[in-house]
């Protein structure tokens, strides 16, 4: 009698889980052969947006630190925020917007500084270091999500509307906003960027308002810039140590910093003209650089007057926890001079834009990790999707508000690790380039603004050394994932082309109307001796009659921790009778297997090739296979072979003596 486990599947059930996996992995067998991830090129047949329009994808982010940067400019410098905020603005404009408009022509296709410090470093230390540096971009983007949300929900909560029925259920809302926002993306990346005009063109509209207003008031009561300065003087009488602790807590406010480098990341979604290619996408370049410089004039304004406003109107006890203000001082603002209807639309346009500022996060997300991960066989392949993607970013923000308890001030400090760390690697980044281009006015430039961002994110971490520790936790995570990742694909095919040279063709020419054999030999000094002897032996432990022709294959690894590469072929004649396939790929075994197939496939014959066995520890070969690309080669090259080819009547023959 069958059981449960016996019984077929019913063929409704089979469609619709065939359905579910296509709709899920949409997109992804054209997404395997690019390089980059799934939001660094726009959809095929899509034109891309106006940067304006794609500023607002980046804007959701950059523009609603507005909802809490005057608060925490208050709580960091109490009266000295308008200062410390101008520093902020100085630091915007002369510090990351140069070095962004910079990496915006290093990088036109969205590759960020991440791609232009990973080619100075090769080999496994390259491959960590960019491990490293998208620890901290997953903390940046991953946290922005988690806390803009969690700070959406609190001015959900505090308005006087619904304080009573909400209170207490932060967490289950932050949770909502966030599964609303993977749903956004599940739908489609190209519909975020309409939600975000709307809600970026609503939110500025309605600033402006409260910034007006506020100005009008200070303006009308002109006793509150008086007491403010009195009040001011007589903390610091000197203008120069008003400076200097400026200069200090500068690192408390670099939340104001960020949206840049998403701004980078979802570049190539800009339309830059007709005559762009993507070779010289000038017009891309030109506007995303357009797109940072407005982004931030704007929001370089509305931080001065806001930082202002907030500080002369605002009691200073109405920031601290507990405050009407705390996490919300322009939402006060909004309720107190304009009344309960303008204060429940500017809370309700502020939730919007802090929801949905996880979306400029989760594109930029979208578009590193799929970038690398699978790329170094340190993801799955399906990873190359968007909609799977999506899913684990989405459950990974519901752990971190789980764990932080929808806190906002708990985050802070992650969140601005992470923003500095970005910003500190694109502006060493941007000092290299221009080093590098001899242009040496640039470099001492970029190499000034790169001290400040060390500095910043030096205090950053000894004042708040949560926000490097989550770092750490997130950089553990994803090497560890990724080893073990690529550990369970070491033995997959992962030659993405074949290319032979002439004379490569015209040995398998030539052999394909016989048996084809070849032996697979590790170069030594390569003269005559080298070759009759290796022939000789190989004839001797195979039996090969010695009319048999054989051609030598050798594989010179390039660079072993790449995952997925080219395996270019180049054939030649040693010592006048000896004919050799040079092969150039990252590792032995897939190359050889990879040229097997495709031998196989271009002649229908299925090749032989003779190995030799390896002497040494099973265990330590397998180590050299794995970070190096050699070990023992045989049975490796088999197992390639056999998951590559599951039909044994089909798969090339291996032999080993």
């Amino acid at each position: 009698m069958a059981t449960s486990t016996d019984v077929e599947p019913h063929p409704e059930e089979a469609r619709k889980g065939g359905r579910l996996r296509s709709w899920l992995l949409e997109g992804l067998s054209d997404m395997a052969k690019q390089q980059p991830g799934p939001h660094a090129q726009p959809p095929e047949g899509h034109k891309g947006q106006r940067w304006w329009r794609v500023m607002c994808l980046t804007g959701v982010d950059y523009f609603s630190t507005l909802g809490y940067q005057p608060g925490i400019a208050a709580l960091a410098a109490g009266l000295l925020s308008p200062i410390a905020t101008v520093v902020l603005v100085a630091v915007t404009l002369a510090g990351a917007l140069p070095v962004y408009r910079r990496v915006a022509k290093e990088s036109p296709h969205g590759e960020g500084s991440i791609a232009m410090l990973e080619r100075l470093l090769s080999f496994w230390q390259g491959k960590l270091f960019v491990l490293a540096l998208l620890g901290f971009a997953a903390t940046d983007f991953l946290i922005t999500i988690t806390l803009s949300a969690a700070d959406a929900s609190t001015h959900l909560v505090e308005n006087p509307h619904f304080t009573s029925v909400l209170h207490g259920h932060e967490v289950a809302i932050t949770l909502g906003l966030i599964a609303l926002l993977g749903a956004v993306f599940l739908k489609g990346f190209m519909e975020a960027i309409g939600v975000a005009v709307v809600l970026v063109g609503g939110y500025l509209a309605l600033n402006a308002v409260v910034v007006i207003v506020g100005l009008w008031h200070v303006a009308t009561a002109s006793h509150v810039v008086t007491d403010w300065s009195r009040a001011l003087t007589a903390e610091h009488s000197n203008p120069l140590i008003m400076v200097g602790l400026a200069l200090v807590v500068f690192p408390k406010l670099a939340l104001g910093l960020s949206g840049f480098e998403t701004g980078v990341a979802v570049m190539p979604h800009v339309d830059g003209g007709p005559g762009d290619t993507e070779e010289r996408p000038t017009g891309r370049i030109r506007d995303t650089r357009k797109l940072l410089t407005t982004a931030a004039v704007i929001m370089s304004v509305f931080l001065i007057t806001t930082s202002f406003i907030t500080t002369v109107l605002i009691p200073q006890d109405e920031f601290k926890a507990g405050g009407e203000a705390n996490g919300r001082a322009l939402a006060y603002l909004a309720h107190h001079y304009l009344g309960s209807v303008f204060g429940s639309v500017y809370d309700a346009a502020t939730i919007g834009i802090l929801w949905f500022a996880g979306a400029s996060a989760m594109a930029g997300l979208l578009n590193l990790m799929p970038r690398y991960l699978p790329r170094y066989g340190m993801a799955p392949h399906w990873a190359r999707a968007v909609r799977p993607m999506v899913l684990v970013f989405t459950l990974i923000g519901f752990l971190v508000t789980w764990l932080f308890d929808a806190d906002v001030d708990a985050q802070g400090g992650a969140y601005a690790t992470g923003v500095l760390v970005l910003m500190t690697s694109a502006a060493v980044a941007v000092t290299i380039a221009a080093r590098r281009a001899r242009q040496r006015g640039w470099t001492i430039g970029f190499g000034a603004i790169s001290v400040v961002f060390v500095y910043t994110t030096a205090v950053n971490v000894v004042e708040r050394p949560d926000g490097v520790k989550i770092g750490a936790c997130f950089i553990a995570g994803i090497i560890l994932v990724s080893l073990l990742s690529r550990l369970a694909r070491a033995f997959e095919l992962r030659v993405t082309d074949m290319e032979l040279d002439d004379m490569a063709q015209r040995f398998i020419r030539d052999t394909s109307t016989r048996r084809i054999r070849f032996i697979a030999n590790e170069p030594d000094n390569r003269d005559p001796a080298e070759y009759r002897e290796k022939i000789h032996q190989i004839r001797t432990d195979n039996d090969v009659p010695d009319d048999e022709d054989l051609i030598f294959v050798e594989v010179s690894v390039r660079d072993p921790s790449d995952f997925e590469t080219a395996v270019r072929v180049r054939g030649e004649v040693l010592h006048g009778r000896y004919r050799v396939l040079t092969l150039d790929g990252s590792s032995i075994p897939n190359s050889l297997a990879a040229l097997l197939l495709h031998i196989r496939d271009a002649t229908g014959q299925r090749p032989h090739i003779y190995f030799e066995w390896t002497e040494g520890s099973p265990f330590a070969q397998f180590l050299r296979f794995f970070l190096f690309g050699q070990g023992e080669v045989a049975p490796v090259t088999r197992e390639v072979l056999r998951e590559a080819e599951p039909d044994r009547a089909r798969r090339p023959h291996v032999h080993v003596g």
